[in-house]
C-alpha cells in the first residue's frame, strides 16, 4: 500500500539556475536530483513512493517545493504547492498542473505538473484502471549533452499476455537508495530524505578515490544539497556493495564452517574453598566437563581448604557441541577408595558462557555452591578458581600472577558472568511438548520392512518422542507408536538456579527403536532470545509454537550417512518435521513448605492447546522462476538435469504433499490426498473448476550444454521455467516482517561499516562522514521500525513471547537511534577507531534481535537432481522472500533476481569437496500469501510472454510455468584482467601456476598461465562476444548479471587445482550512452578472493558490458593499446585503465639467511637471493659457504622500476632464496612476497618542517625524589621551541606493606620496620615492580573512565556548535578547534599526574619493568632497521590436513628495502659522511661473524600444561642456541604448574651462525623420555643490532653496589658517548651543578655515589643515565631504549599448535666479547623459606557449650580439649589435655604447642615438602597460606569425640584479641573488616581472648566457646637461644592449672561432689525454701496460738 508521485515539469521559471525540488507528505521527505543550468522549465521526470502503513485520510496534505539550488548558500525557495488528498483517495489516481505559491501565499507564474497515485490498504487484487504512468520519451537536458536522462516509464506498460502490470517502478523505490558498482555512491538516505533520483547511474560514475572539491561538485550533480556524510567509497568487492532493485547480492563465502571439529582446551584452577557449611568435614572438590572428571586431592578436617591444583581438559569437537557441554563443580565430603562421599554442594555452567567472557576466561572468581537435592537450603559455601576455554589461535592474556594480598572479597569476584544477580534463586523450566507434524516416513529397524512383506501391514513406520536435554539433564515424552502426527500434550519440568549459566536447551525429536534409537531432527531454544534481563525484561517465555526442524534429506535407506545433521550439526538440507511446543519458567519459593524440592526431571500430563493458538491457517503461494543455470559441476556427469523446490514438506516428490489434516475435514476432501503423480508431470497439470491451481515443484529434466573442462551450463535461453507451490501455514508473518525491518536496518549498516573500513584501509579522505552518515541513517531506520512495528495488529494467536519481543525490540531500537545520534555527533577524525566498534557493537545487536526463536513458516530448499539422485542444494529462509505491502517489510530477496550456489550437502562439502561451485543459479523467489498474488511477477526482468498449462491460459492470475523472453540485447563483455597478489600455495614449491578464469553467464575464458608465482600479473584483457541478454535494455544497465571469476593452479598431469574465487559486477554502457569519463573508462579495483570461508588474496581487475547497438561492433570504442608481439594473440589491458606508472628505485639491504632447512634431503650450500618486483630485478652475492657463514658479502644494492603512481596498486616484490648447485643447477628453497611496500617507501622529509636546527636549549629538568606520583609524566616538544621540561621521575614506594600500611577501625598506625638493606635482594625488586604494574593497569581503567566522561561533557558543546547555520563553513572549523585546544592540554596535564596521597618518606626499592608479554611486541620486533622475512615453501595447508603457516617454513631472510621515486632530492646524498655504497642504508654495522657472551636468566613459569597422569608437571629448563645445548634436568621441581627456577645460563655464541636461542620447559620422567611441555625461540641477532639496544637492559638508577648493581661493563657515560658518536648527535657535554647537554636537550641530575662504605664520591653516570632513560627525546637519533625488564614469553608445543601451554618470566643479557667482561651473573636464586617456630599457649576457655548429659542428674557438661594446628600440616595436630567434666563451659589448660614451620615472607605462604603418597618417588613442595586452626571438641570415651567451634587465624592478618573474656564477641569473626588487625611477623607475640564458632541448624554463625591463648612467634635461632617444652613440660615448663575438684569423676568422690552440686546448683533455691518454711511455721503458730490469746484478752483473764 502506497502513495506514487510521478513530479513531471516545473515551467514558468525565471532565469538560469540549477533547480532542484522536494516533496513531502506524512514528514518523509523527498529530493529530486539537480538540474542544472535550466531556464524556463526544469523537466524532473522522477516518481518517489511512500509506504504508508495506515488508509490516508482525504483531509491530509502533499506538500512539493520548488528551490534555486546552491551549493554554498541555503537552497532559496521559489514557490511550494500544496494539495489535498481527497480526489486522489477516492479515485485513485489524479493529474495535475498547478500553479505555485510564494511565501505570501500569492500565486506566481510558475507552474508544476503531477501525477498522483495511491494504492489502498486492503492488498486484495483490485481491478487496475489501464490508463498506467504514460511513457515519457527520452529528452536530453539543454545544458549538457553528455549526461542523457533517460526516462523510463515508471510502470513498462503491459506486457503481452500478462493481466498483471506491476506495481512497482523500475527506478529505485523511494526507502532504498541502493549502490551501483560499489564506487563512490550516495546512499541517499538522509533522515529519511531519500532521492530516489532517475539519475541513479550517474553514481558509478566517480573515480574510485574522491579529493574533498570533489565531493562539492559531486554533490551538485548528484543534486543533493547534503553534507557528503553519506557518501560511500567501498571498493570492496563490487558485489556485494552493489544491491539494487531487481537483484540481491549472493553470498561470496561457501563452505559451511558449523559442524567441522576443533580444538579446544579448557582449563580449571581450583583454588581454594571457603564457608563450606557442615562439621569438621575432608572436602574433595570434583571437576567435570562434559563426560571427563578429574579430582583433587583431599584435604583432612576443614572447611576452607586450599588446594591451588590445576587440570586441563582437551577437546576435538565442532564449537556446537564444545559450547554445549557442561562444566560442574562440586564439592564432596569424605570421599575415598570405597565410597563415593557425599555431596556438599555444586556449581555447573556451560563452555559457552566462558567463551563469551573477555579472554575467554574467569579468574580468581568464587563459585557459589549450591545443593541441587535440597532446593529450601540456602548456600553451601564458596569455591574461588580460574576458568579459562582456548580455542585454536585464541591468546589468552591471564592477569600477572604476584601475590595475591587483597583480602579477599567474595561477594565481588563471584563466579558469574556480568549482568547475573548475585542471589540465584531456584526456578522450573516448563517445557510442554503438544504435538509434531510432517515427519519422514522413517524405519531404521530392518524387521519392519520384512514384517510389511509378509503380512503386508501398512502402519506408519515411525515411533516418535521427544528428547530434551538443559544444563546437563535430559527429560523424555512418551513414545507415540507409529505415527507420523502424534499428538504428546506433556510437560517436561527441570528445576535449575535462575538465570542458568547453561545458555541452550535442545528439543530432539527421536524414533525409538528396539536397536537403537535416531533423531528424526533436532532444534536448540537460545535462552538469550525468548528472555530478557533487563528492568523491563522478562522470564524465558516461548510459544506454543511451531518449531521447524531441518535435517538430512528425506530418503529412506538403512544407513543415513549425514545423520549427524539430524543430530544438529551443520546446516540441516532439508526439512524434517515440525513440532508445536512452549516454554514457561516459574520462579520457586523455597520458603513455601510444600514445594517439592528435588531437581529430577519430571515428566507430566498438560492441557492440550487449542487449534487456533498459532494463528489462522492461511494459503500461501510460491512462485519461483529458474533465469539461468550455470557453473554445473562436470563430475555429475551429463545426465539430464532438473531442480526441485520444497517448502516444509510440499513440493517435495518422495513425500508427497498432503494438505494439512486440519483443513481435510472442511474441505471434504479424502484422506491422503497423494499428489505426487501429478508432481511428477508438470504439462499435464490441470486446475480445478474454478482455477484451483495445482502445484509444479520441479523443472523439466534438461540435458546439460558444456561451458568449459569443469562446467556444464543448462540450455535456460529464451525460455525460463518456473515452479509455483501452494501450502498452507499458520499466518505469523508479523514475526518475520518485524525481523526483516530489522536485518535490512542490519544490511545498510554493516554495508556502510564496510565502506567506513575500507576507506580508512584504502586511506581515503573523510571516513568520519561517511560514518556519520551511516549512523545517521542507522537512527532514522530505527526511528522508522519503531513507527512500523508499532501498529502491530493485536490478533489472539500472539504468543507472550511476541509481545514481550516486540516491545523489548521497540524499546532497544528507540534507544539505538538516540545512541547512534549522540554517537554520530562524537565522530571526529581522531575518535573514529572507537566509534567505529561501538557501531560494530550496533549490528551485532540488531542480527540478534532481528532472529526470530518462534519459527513460521520452514525454509525454501532448492535442490538439483541428476538423474533423479540429489546432488547439490541451496536453503533460501521463507523470511528473505516474504512479500508484504509496506517496502520495509518485504523480504529482501522478495521478487529480485538473487544468485544462488548450491553445495553440497553434510560433511561432503567440508574443505575441498565443498569449495567447488556445484552450480550458479539465478532464481526469481516470491512467497505471500495466494490472495495478495496479484503483483508475483513484479520483479522479474521485463519483455517476456508466460506460457501457462491448458487449463489456466485465460485465467489472468494463473502463473506461468514458464517464460518466454521476447527482447533480447546482445553486448560485449570486456574483463580487464591486470593482477593478483597473496595467492594460495597450491604446489610444494610454496608457489602456484595461477590462470584465472573469468564466467559470464553461459561463457567461460582462461587468463594464460603464468608459472611460479603467488602474485601474478597477467595484465591481459579478456573479450567475450555475442552475450545475449534477456529482458529490457535499461534493466541491463542497472542490473547487470555478476560475473564470477575463478583462480586456478595449473598442474602439468591432472586437473587444475581451485585457489578461489570472487565476483564482480561490470560497468555497463548502453549502445546510446558515449565512451567518456567519468564512468568510462574504468577504473581497477580490487576484489578480495574467497578460498571456502577464508579469504585467499586479492585480485586488481576491471570489468565492463558494452551494448552492441545496431551499427554492430564498429561502434564500441576500440580495443587500443600495444598487442604484445612477443606474447602472441594475447591483448594487454588497455591504456586508459592501465595504471599511471612512474620511475622508482628500490634498494635492498642483503644481510643474511638463516635456519634454511634441508631439500630434497640435501642440504643448503651456496644460496643466494633474487628479488623481483614488477618484472624487475637484482641477485644478491653467492653465500658461499652457508655453514660457516650464512651472511651476505655485499650489502646493498639496487634496481630501477616503473611502479604505479597510486600506491595502493604497487605491486608485491618478491623474495626467492634458490641453491647453487653443481653443473650450474638451481633449486628453489624457499619464497616470500612482501604484499604491500608502503612500509619501505622513503618519503623525503618536508622542508619546512625539517629544521633541528639548534635553536636555544631544551631543559629537560630531572627533579629528584618528588611526592609519589604514579605516572612518569612525558612532555614532547618541538625541536627548536624553548622550554623547561620537568620530568617527574618518581616511582611509588613500593613495599607490599603499604597494603596492610592502615590498620582499620582504630585507626592506629603500625609501626613498621624499615626495610634494611642487606635483607633486599632482586626479588624485592622484581614483586615491588608486580605491584607497580597492577597500578598501573588499575590506573590506566581509571584514566579511560575518566577520558570517557571528559567526552560526554564536549558532545554538549559539539552539538551547540553542530546546529550553527553555517555549518559547512570553513573559518568556523578552524576557530572550533582552536578554542579546544588549550582546554585539552590542560587537561592532558593533569591527568597524566593523578596525585596520590603522601605517603611517608621510606626507603625506595629500585624496580626494573615487567613487561606481560614478548620484548619483541613491546619494540616492534626489533625490525627498526633489519627486518626478517618467513621463506615458505610447500602447499598452503587447509583445515583438514592442518599444515600451518609454522610448517611451511624452511628458513628466515633477514634484510631490509627501501623504494623511493627517482632522482633523490640533493640535501640527503651531500650529507657529511654519505657513503654511496650504502645508498639509503647509512650506518649500518658492519656484518662480520662476533662472538658474544649471552647470558639467560630464567626467573618462573606459570600456568604450565600438566604432563602427568596426576595433573602436575616436573618442569626443569632445556636451552639450545647453536651448537650448545643445556638441559638442566637433576634440578627438576616437583609436581609444580608454577615453577620458580630463579636460575642464570651463560652460553658464548658466534653469530650470524648461532643467534636462535630456543629455551624449552620439560617435564621430568623417572622412565621413558621427557615429555616437552613447551618452547619459546627467541632471534638474538635482531635484539643485538637494534637501535633500542637490547644488549642489555638500561636499570632505573646506578650503584656499584648490593642488589642493584650495575650489570652492563660499558658505564652510563660510555655508552651515552657511543650512542651520540653513532647517530651523529652533539654531545654529551658535561657542565657544572649537574647538567649535561645531548643536541640541543640539556638534562640535570645527582652527581653523587656512595660506595660500599659510604664514602660519596663525583660521578657523572647518574645524569649519563638520565639521558638514556629519556634517549627517545633526543632529536633525530632518538628512539627508546630498553630497560631493565622481565618478560613474559608464552611457550607454545608443536603437537598442539596455536595453544599457550604455559608463560615463562626471563631476560637475555648479551655482551660482546671483544668488550672488557661483564661482572658476575645476578643471583635470583629462589628465595629459602626462612625457619621459624610458632608457641602457641591455650590459656583458658569459657563459655564452651555443654554437649553431654550427666546419667545421673541429666546435668549438662563437656569435657573439653583444645585441637590445635598449622594450616596444611593437619597430621602434625596437637591437642591440649582434658578437662573433665567442665558444668560452666570453663576450662583451664596452661597447655604449649610448638609448631616449627618454612616461611617465605615476600610471598606469605609457608613452604612444605612432603610425598604426595607412599608410592610417590620424591617430596612436593608446596606453598600454603599461614593460617593457624584452634578448634575446641568434647572428649568421650567410647563414641567419636564431639566437635564444638573453631577459629582460624591468618597469621599475616588476624583480628587482634579481645582484652577479656567478656569484651569477645562473634563480631570478631564476621566483622573483619572494621577490626583492627595485627601480623604475628610484626607483633612478635600477641595475647587475647577469640571466639569458637560453629554453624547451627539453620546456617548461622554462633559462638560456642572463647579461648585465651598467647601467640609467640621465633626465629629458628632464637628458639634454639630460648627452647621451650611442649605442653607444660621443661624448659620453661607452665604451672598446672588450677582446675575445681568436680573435675574428678563423682562417683569416687560422691559426699565432695554432692555438696559440689548442692552448692552451686541449689544454693538459692535451698535458702529459698529455708526462708519460706520459716514463714509457714510463723503463721501456724500464729494460728495456733490466737484463740487462746483472744479468749484470755476477752475475758480479761
Amino acid at each position: 500500500m502506497a502513495l506514487l508521485l510521478q513530479l513531471r515539469t516545473a515551467s514558468g521559471l525565471r532565469g538560469r539556475a540549477d533547480r532542484i525540488a522536494k516533496a513531502a507528505f506524512r514528514g518523509l521527505s523527498f529530493y529530486t536530483r539537480v538540474l542544472e543550468n535550466c531556464e524556463d522549465e526544469a523537466r524532473f521526470d522522477e516518481t518517489f513512493r511512500w509506504p504508508v502503513a495506515s488508509n490516508i485520510d482525504g483531509n491530509e496534505i502533499l506538500e512539493i517545493q520548488v528551490f534555486n539550488y546552491s551549493k554554498v548558500f541555503t537552497n532559496r525557495l521559489i514557490g511550494t504547492f500544496r494539495m489535498v488528498l481527497q480526489k486522489v483517495v477516492e479515485e485513485g489516481q489524479v493529474e495535475v498542473t498547478d500553479t505555485l505559491i510564494d511565501d505570501n501565499n500569492s500565486a506566481i507564474q510558475t507552474s508544476i505538473s503531477i501525477e498522483i497515485r495511491y494504492q489502498a490498504l486492503d492488498g486484495t487484487v483490485g481491478t487496475w484502471n489501464d490508463k498506467e504512468f504514460l511513457e515519457t520519451p527520452s529528452v536530453h537536458s539543454e545544458g549538457d549533452g553528455r549526461y542523457p536522462l533517460e526516462t523510463d516509464s515508471l510502470l513498462s506498460g503491459h506486457r503481452q499476455g500478462s493481466d498483471i502490470s506491476p506495481g512497482k517502478s523500475n527506478q529505485q523505490s523511494a526507502e532504498r537508495s541502493f549502490r551501483r558498482a560499489g564506487k563512490g555512491v550516495f546512499s541517499a538516505m538522509k533522515l529519511g530524505k531519500t532521492r530516489p533520483s532517475k539519475d541513479d547511474h550517474r553514481k558509478q560514475d566517480e573515480p574510485a578515490v574522491l579529493e574533498a572539491e570533489d565531493l562539492d561538485r559531486k554533490a551538485v550533480r548528484q543534486g543533493c544539497g547534503l553534507e557528503p556524510d553519506t557518501i560511500s567509497l567501498a571498493s570492496v568487492t563490487a558485489v556485494t556493495t552493489n544491491v539494487s532493485n531487481k537483484r540481491s547480492k549472493p553470498d561470496i563465502k561457501m563452505e559451511p564452517s558449523a559442524g567441522r571439529p576443533m580444538d579446544y582446551q579448557v582449563s580449571v584452577t581450583i583454588i581454594e574453598a571457603r564457608q563450606l557449611v557442615g562439621l569438621n568435614m575432608d572436602p574433595v572438590v570434583c571437576v567435570e566437563v562434559g563426560e571427563e572428571k578429574k579430582y583433587t586431592s583431599m584435604k583432612e578436617s576443614t572447611n576452607c581448604p586450599y588446594y591451588n591444583e590445576y587440570f586441563v581438559f582437551d577437546f576435538h569437537v565442532p564449537p556446537d557441541v564444545m559450547f554445549d557441554k557442561i562444566i560442574k563443580l562440586s564439592v564432596i565430603h569424605s570421599k575415598n577408595l570405597l565410597r563415593s562421599g557425599t555431596l556438599v554442594g555444586s556449581f555447573k555452567m556451560d563452555v559457552g558462557t566462558v567463551y563469551t567472557q573477555p579472554e575467554h576466561q574467569f579468574y580468581h572468581k568464587w563459585a557459589i555452591l549450591s545443593d541441587p537435592e535440597d532446593l529450601t537450603a540456602g548456600l553451601k559455601g564458596y569455591l574461588k578458581c580460574d576458568i579459562a576455554v582456548v580455542g585454536k589461535g585464541d591468546n589468552i592474556k591471564t592477569p600477572h600472577k604476584a601475590n595475591e594480598t587483597d583480602e579477599d572479597d567474595i561477594e565481588g569476584n563471584l563466579l558469574l558472568p556480568d549482568g547475573v544477580p548475585p542471589e540465584r534463586q531456584w526456578a522450573r523450566f516448563y517445557i510442554k511438548i503438544y504435538r509434531a507434524e510432517g515427519l519422514p516416513r522413517m524405519n531404521a529397524s530392518i524387521m519392519a520392512n520384512v514384517k510389511k512383506a509378509l503380512i503386508g501391514e501398512n502402519k506408519d513406520l515411525v515411533d516418535p518422542y521427544v528428547q530434551v536435554v538443559f544444563a546437563g539433564q535430559k527429560g523424555k515424552t512418551s513414545v507415540q507408536k507409529s505415527s507420523y502426527e502424534p499428538l504428546w500434550n506433556e510437560q517436561i519440568v527441570f528445576t535449575e538456579m535462575f538465570p542458568p549459566l547453561c545458555k541452550r536447551i535442545k528439543i530432539q525429536i527421536r524414533d525409538s527403536d528396539k536397536v537403537n534409537d535416531v533423531a528424526i531432527g533436532t532444534h536448540f531454544i537460545d535462552l538469550r532470545k525468548i528472555s530478557n534481563e533487563g528492568d523491563k525484561g522478562f522470564l524465558p517465555t516461548f510459544g506454543p509454537a511451531w518449531v521447524n526442524m531441518y535435517g538430512s534429506t528425506r530418503n529412506y535407506t538403512l544407513m543415513d550417512e549425514h545423520q549427524e545433521l539430524n543430530e544438529g550439526l551443520g546446516e540441516g538440507v532439508s526439512f524434517r518435521a515440525r513440532l508445536l511446543m512452549s516454554l514457561a519458567v516459574e520462579i520457586l519459593d523455597t520458603t513455601n513448605p510444600e514445594i517439592n524440592s528435588s531437581t529430577e526431571v519430571q515428566v507430566e500430563q498438560a492441557p492440550s492447546v487449542a487449534d487456533n493458538c498459532t494463528g489462522k491457517m492461511e494459503e500461501f503461494f510460491l512462485f519461483g522462476a529458474f533465469l539461468e543455470a550455470t557453473m554445473i559441476d562436470r563430475k555429475i556427469g551429463d545426465k539430464p538435469i532438473n531442480f526441485e523446490v520444497t517448502i516444509g514438506n510440499y513440493g517435495n516428490q518422495i513425500d508427497g504433499m498432503t494438505k494439512p489434516t486440519l483443513r481435510r475435514k472442511k474441505e471434504g476432501g479424502d484422506g491422503q490426498e497423494e499428489e505426487s503423480e501429478l508432481l511428477q508431470n508438470s504439462s499435464e497439470d490441470e486446475g480445478d473448476e474454478d482455477g484451483e491451481l495445482v502445484s509444479v515443484s520441479s523443472s523439466q529434466p534438461v540435458k546439460p550444454l558444456v561451458t568449459d573442462r569443469n562446467y556444464f551450463h543448462l540450455p535456460y535461453f529464451e525460455k525460463k521455467p518456473c515452479i509455483y507451490i501452494k501450502s498452507w501455514w499458520q499466518d505469523q508473518r508479523r514475526r518475520l516482517y518485524n525481523a526483516n525491518i530489522m536485518d535490512k536496518i542490519a544490511d545498510k549498516l554493516e554495508e556502510g561499516l564496510n565502506d567506513v573500513q575500507e576507506m580508512i584501509k584504502t586511506e581515503k579522505p573523510h571516513p568520519e562522514r561517511r560514518l556519520r552518515g551511516v549512523l545517521e541513517e542507522l537512527s532514522s531506520g530505527c526511528l522508522r521500525f519503531v513507527t512500523l512495528a508499532d501498529k502491530d495488529q493485536h490478533h489472539s494467536s500472539r504468543t507472550r513471547l511476541d509481545r514481550e519481543r516486540l516491545k523489548s525490540c521497540m524499546r532497544e531500537l528507540e534507544n539505538m537511534g538516540q545512541q547512534a545520534t549522540t554517537l554520530r555527533s562524537q565522530v571526529k577524525k581522531n575518535t573514529m577507531k572507537d566509534k567505529l566498534k561501538l557501531a560494530q557493537n550496533f549490528l551485532q545487536k540488531l542480527r540478534f534481535l532481528a532472529d526470530e526463536p518462534q519459527h513460521t513458516i520452514p525454509d525454501i530448499f532448492i535442490w538439483m537432481m541428476s538423474n533423479n539422485k540429489r546432488i547439490a542444494y541451496a536453503r533460501v529462509p521463507s523470511k528473505d522472500i516474504l512479500y508484504s505491502i509496506v517496502d520495509e517489510e518485504m523480504g529482501k530477496d522478495c521478487a529480485k533476481v538473487k544468485t544462488l550456489f548450491l553445495k553440497l550437502p553434510g560433511k561432503r562439502g567440508f574443505g575441498p569437496a565443498g569449495w567447488t561451485v556445484q552450480a550458479k543459479m539465478e532464481m526469481y523467489l516470491w512467497l505471500g500469501l495466494n490472495k495478495q498474488r496479484k503483483d508475483f511477477l513484479s520483479g522479474l526482468p521485463c519483455g517476456f510472454e508466460e506460457k501457462k498449462t491448458a487449463r489456466g491460459q485465460n485465467l489472468p492470475s494463473f502463473p506461468p510455468i514458464s517464460l518466454l523472453y521476447t527482447k533480447k540485447q546482445v553486448f560485449q563483455l570486456r574483463a580487464h584482467m591486470y593482477q593478483a597478489r597473496s595467492l594460495f600455495a597450491a604446489d610444494s614449491s610454496g608457489l602456484s601456476d595461477p590462470f584465472a578464469r573469468v564466467f559470464f553467464i553461459s561463457q567461460s575464458q582462461c587468463t594464460e598461465v603464468l608459472n611460479e608465482t603467488l602474485c601474478p600479473t597477467w595484465d591481459q584483457l579478456l573479450v567475450f562476444d555475442n552475450v545475449e541478454l534477456y529482458g529490457e535494455a535499461h534493466e541491463m544497465r542497472d542490473d547487470p548479471p555478476i560475473i564470477v571469476i575463478e583462480i586456478y593452479d595449473q598442474d602439468t598431469v591432472g586437473k587444475a587445482d581451485f585457489m578461489g574465487r570472487t565476483f564482480a559486477k561490470p560497468v555497463v554502457k548502453m549502445s546510446d550512452e558515449h565512451y567518456c569519463p567519468p564512468r568510462f573508462p574504468p577504473q581497477l579495483e580490487y576484489y578480495q578472493i574467497y578460498r571456502g570461508n577464508s579469504t585467499a588474496g586479492d585480485l586488481l581487475a576491471a570489468f565492463e558490458l558494452l551494448q552492441i547497438g545496431p551499427g554492430g561492433k564498429s561502434d564500441l570504442p576500440p580495443i587500443d593499446g600495444p598487442t604484445d608481439m612477443d606474447r602472441g594473440p594475447i591483448l594487454p589491458v588497455p591504456l586508459g585503465i592501465r595504471p599511471v606508472l612512474s620511475k622508482y628505485r628500490v634498494e635492498i639491504l642483503f644481510w643474511g639467511l638463516r635456519d634454511l632447512k634441508r631439500v630434497n634431503l640435501a642440504q643448503v650450500d651456496r644460496p643466494r637471493v633474487d628479488i623481483e618486483c614488477a618484472g624487475k630485478g637484482v641477485q644478491s652475492s653467492l653465500i658461499q659457504n652457508y655453514k660457516k657463514n650464512p651472511n651476505f658479502c655485499t650489502l646493498v644494492k639496487w634496481f630501477e622500476v616503473d611502479l604505479p603512481e597510486n600506491e595502493l596498486l604497487h605491486p608485491p616484490l618478491n623474495i626467492r632464496v634458490v641453491d647453487c648447485r653443481a653443473f650450474g643447477r638451481y633449486t628453489l628453497v624457499g619464497s616470500h612476497a612482501v604484499s604491500s611496500l608502503r612500509k619501505f617507501i622513503y618519503r623525503p622529509p618536508d622542508k619546512k618542517a625539517q629544521h633541528w636546527n639548534m635553536t636555544g636549549e631544551i631543559v629537560v629538568n630531572m627533579e629528584p625524589e618528588v611526592p609519589i606520583k604514579k605516572m612518569e609524566t612525558m612532555v614532547k616538544l618541538e625541536a627548536n621551541s624553548d622550554a623547561v621540561v620537568k620530568v617527574d621521575v618518581s616511582e611509588e614506594e613500593k613495599e607490599k606493606k603499604k597494603k596492610k600500611k592502615k590498620g582499620g577501625g582504630g585507626g592506629e598506625e603500625v609501626e613498621e620496620e624499615e626495610p634494611d638493606e642487606s635483607m633486599l635482594d632482586w626479588w624485592s625488586k622484581y614483586f615491588a615492580s608486580i605491584e607497580t604494574m597492577k597500578e598501573q593497569l588499575r590506573q590506566q581503567e581509571a584514566a579511560a573512565a575518566e577520558a570517557e566522561e571528559k567526552e560526554e561533557m564536549e558532545i554538549a558543546e559539539e552539538i551547540k556548535l553542530d546546529d550553527s547555520p553555517m555549518k559547512g563553513s570553513k573559518g568556523q572549523g578552524k576557530n572550533k578547534e582552536k578554542s579546544k585546544a588549550p582546554k585539552d592540554d590542560k587537561k592532558k596535564k593533569q591527568q597524566s599526574a593523578p596525585e596520590l596521597p603522601e605517603k611517608k618518606n621510606k626507603q625506595k626499592i629500585d624496580e626494573l619493568k615487567v613487561f606481560n608479554k614478548e620484548l619483541e611486541t613491546e619494540f616492534d620486533n626489533f625490525e627498526d632497521w633489519l627486518h626478517t622475512f618467513n621463506l615458505l615453501r610447500g602447499k598452503t595447508g587447509d583445515n583438514d590436513d592442518n599444515a600451518t603457516e609454522e610448517e611451511r617454513i624452511v628458513g628466515r631472510f633477514k634484510g631490509s628495502m627501501c623504494v623511493y621515486k627517482v632522482p633523490l632530492p640533493d640535501d640527503i646524498t651531500k650529507e657529511a659522511g654519505y657513503d654511496p655504497n650504502f645508498g639509503m642504508f647509512q650506518g649500518i654495522p658492519s656484518n662480520d661473524p662476533i662472538n658474544v657472551l649471552v647470558r639467560v636468566y630464567i626467573v618462573r613459569a606459570t600456568d604450565l600444561h600438566p604432563a602427568d597422569i596426576n595433573g602436575k608437571a616436573d618442569p626443569y629448563i632445556a636451552i639450545k642456541l647453536g651448537k650448545t645445548d643445556i638441559k638442566d634436568k637433576e634440578n627438576y621441581i616437583s609436581k609444580q604448574l608454577n615453577p620458580v627456577f630463579g636460575k642464570s645460563f651463560d652460553i658464548e655464541a658466534t653469530f650470524p651462525m648461532e643467534s636462535m636461542l630456543t629455551v624449552a620447559v620439560y617435564d621430568w620422567d623417572l622412565v621413558g623420555t621427557d615429555d616437552l611441555i613447551g618452547e619459546t625461540k627467541i632471534d638474538l641477532e635482531n635484539r643485538y643490532y637494534s637501535k633500542h639496544r637490547a644488549t642489555c637492559g638500561v636499570s632505573q638508577t646506578y650503584s656499584i653496589h648490593g642488589y642493584n648493581t650495575w650489570r652492563d661493563p660499558m658505564k652510563p657515560s660510555q655508552i651515552l658517548s657511543k650512542l651520540c658518536k653513532e647517530g651523529k648527535v652533539d654531545g654529551p657535554h658535561f657542565g657544572p651543578g649537574g647538567r649535561v647537554k645531548v643536541a640541543n636537550r640539556v638534562f640535570t641530575g645527582p652527581t653523587e655515589i656512595e660506595d660500599e662504605n659510604g664514602q660519596k664520591k663525583q660521578t657523572d653516570e647518574h645524569l649519563a643515565l638520565t639521558v638514556l632513560r629519556h634517549w627517545e627525546d633526543i632529536p633525530r637519533a632518538g628512539c627508546k631504549l630498553v630497560p631493565e625488564h622481565v618478560e613474559t614469553r608464552p611457550l607454545l608445543n608443536p603437537d598442539k599448535p596455536g595453544i599457550e601451554q604455559g608463560r615463562l618470566e626471563m631476560w637475555v643479557d648479551m655482551f660482546p666479547m671483544d668488550m672488557p667482561a661483564p661482572g658476575p651473573a645476578i643471583d635470583i636464586s629462589p628465595r629459602k623459606p626462612k625457619k621459624y617456630e610458632l608457641r602457641v599457649i591455650v590459656w583458658n576457655t569459657d563459655e564452651v557449650i555443654l554437649e553431654d548429659d550427666d546419667y545421673f542428674t541429666g546435668e549438662k557438661s563437656s569435657d573439653i580439649f583444645v585441637r590445635g594446628w598449622l594450616k596444611g600440616q593437619q597430621e602434625d595436630k596437637q591437642d591440649t589435655d582434658v578437662h573433665y567434666h567442665s558444668l560452666t563451659g570453663e576450662g583451664n589448660f596452661n597447655w604449649r604447642y610448638i609448631f616449627p614451620f618454612d616461611y617465605l615472607m615476600a610471598e606469605e605462604k609457608i613452604v612444605i615438602s612432603k610425598k604426595e603418597s607412599m608410592f610417590s618417588w620424591d617430596e612436593t613442595e608446596y606453598k600454603i597460606p599461614a593460617r593457624l586452626t584452634l578448634q575446641v571438641w568434647d572428649a568421650d570415651h567410647f563414641s567419636a569425640d564431639d566437635f564444638l567451634g573453631a577459629i582460624e587465624l591468618d597469621l599475616n592478618r588476624f583480628p587482634r584479641g579481645a582484652k577479656t573474656s567478656k569484651q569477645c564477641s562473634l563480631e570478631m569473626v564476621t566483622n573483619e573488616a572494621e577490626l583492627p588487625m595485627v601480623s604475628i611477623f610484626k607483633q612478635k607475640r600477641v595475647k587475647g581472648w577469640w571466639p569458637f564458632v560453629a554453624r547451627d541448624e539453620n546456617d548461622e554463625l554462633e559462638i560456642t566457646g572463647k579461648v585465651e591463648a598467647e601467640l609467640h612467634l621465633l626465629t629458628a635461632e632464637e628458639a634454639e637461644k630460648s627452647p621451650a617444652g611442649l605442653a607444660r613440660n621443661e624448659p620453661d615448663p607452665l604451672e598446672k592449672p588450677n582446675r575445681p575438684d568436680t573435675s574428678f569423676i563423682w562417683f569416687l568422690n560422691p559426699l565432695k561432689s554432692i555438696k559440689y552440686l548442692i552448692c552451686t546448683r541449689y544454693k538459692w533455691l535451698i535458702i529459698k525454701i529455708v526462708l519460706a518454711l520459716l514463714l509457714l511455721i510463723m503463721i501456724a503458730l500464729f494460728l495456733y496460738s490466737m484463740p487462746g490469746y483472744m479468749v484470755k484478752k476477752l475475758l480479761g483473764a
